[in-house]
């Protein structure tokens, strides 16, 4: 009996082969499909936290919009307030100058009306005098003018009226209103008035108003007044010589320099520029000033003038005075210029004049 003949890749064979195949490619399909929806599982939520940093983005970008505006509001609000606290200050700024204004005219007002009645009395007193006396015969005066001021004192001041041509130089600067600088610095933006109505301007007018009854009978005299420039007190006077036996000269030039307000700087070398306009020149010359000059011959825009410089434009002033004239100085000192009574000493003794820083209440 023949064997059989057997076949290896039988029809059984072939179909288990392609039932496995099919078997891994079905697996293959389900593994993939699953990774697929993992991966759009994966992608939703990655879309999810995409779209909610976007949604915070969003809120984000709303809130600063709104940050900026407040910020607009705030820096807005901030200079309306830097403005309305400008305007406060310079309010109270107004408000304490005004103040002080009242305040200072307030004072003034009261030492014019003590004053007034201080003269009230010595009238009254001058007139018991004058009916007590009118009966007794008196010699004949040799005064041009008189002079009425604050009692009997009686100084031996030095100050002598003998020349034959006296010129008064008056120093009307803004230092005379004041011993005293800071003062000074709050009275020179005041109202005219009040600068007029000051304690030491009034003693220098009292002094002005006691040399114009000095003038011996036959002389004559002229006065100026000067800060950075000097202009005679009589109209129309430039460079003349006035006859003191002329009450009305002498009231003018007085009145002249009442209506006066102290201001500006001092320049003595202008001052002396005068008595070159005079001709003849004096042959006396009363100053009356109160310390070392401020200005030269031209006036400067220095805010500020030290000692050192004062003391140079002193010396600058003292060698314009021309020769063999003497000057007789009456001082009312600042507080702290303590160079100037050395030096206007100084000058009065070379130019053969008098030196005289008088008490509060003379003349």
């Amino acid at each position: 009996m023949r064997r059989r003949r057997i076949e290896v890749f039988s029809l059984s064979f072939l179909d288990c082969i392609c039932c496995g195949f099919g078997a891994v490619v079905l697996f293959y399909t389900i593994v993939a499909g699953q990774a697929g929806i993992k991966r759009i599982r994966n992608s939703d939520v990655l879309q999810a936290e995409v779209n909610r940093l976007e949604e915070e983005v969003l809120v984000g970008t709303r809130n600063l919009v709104v940050l900026r505006n407040t910020l607009r509001k705030t820096q807005a609000e901030t200079t309306q307030a830097a403005a309305r606290s400008s305007a406060l200050i310079d309010e109270v700024g107004v408000a304490r100058e005004e103040a002080l204004r009242l305040g200072a005219t307030s004072m003034a007002q009261r030492e014019h009306i003590n004053g007034l009645k201080a003269d009230l009395k010595q009238l009254e007193e001058g007139t018991k005098r004058l009916q007590a006396a009118a009966s007794q015969p008196a010699p004949a005066g040799e005064k041009v003018r008189a002079f009425r001021g604050t009692g009997n004192r009686k100084y031996i001041t030095g100050i002598h009226l003998k020349g034959k041509r006296i010129l008064v130089l008056m120093d009307r600067s803004a230092s005379m209103m004041d011993a005293e600088l800071d003062k000074i610095l709050k009275l020179r933006n005041q109202n005219p008035a009040l600068r007029r109505a000051t304690v030491k301007w009034r003693q220098a007018l009292d002094i002005a108003d006691w040399l114009s009854t000095q003038f011996p009978p036959g002389s004559k005299f002229q006065m100026y007044g000067f800060n950075t420039a000097s202009t005679p007190l009589v109209a129309d006077s430039a460079g003349k010589w006035l006859d003191p036996a002329d009450p009305k000269l002498l009231a003018q030039a007085i009145d002249t320099l009442r209506t006066m307000v102290p201001e500006g700087g001092t320049s003595l070398i202008n001052a002396y520029d005068t008595i070159r306009t005079l001709s003849p020149r004096p042959d006396q010359v009363v100053l009356v000033t109160d310390g070392l000059p401020t200005q030269g011959k031209e006036r400067t825009a220095r805010k500020f003038v030290n000692v050192s410089q004062r003391a140079r434009l002193f010396d600058e002033a003292r060698r314009s005075l021309p020769p063999n004239v003497p000057v007789d100085v009456i001082l009312l000192p600042m507080q702290g210029d303590l160079p100037a009574p050395h030096s206007f000493w100084a000058m009065a003794r070379e130019t053969g004049g008098n030196f005289l820083m008088p008490a509060a209440d003379w003349p």
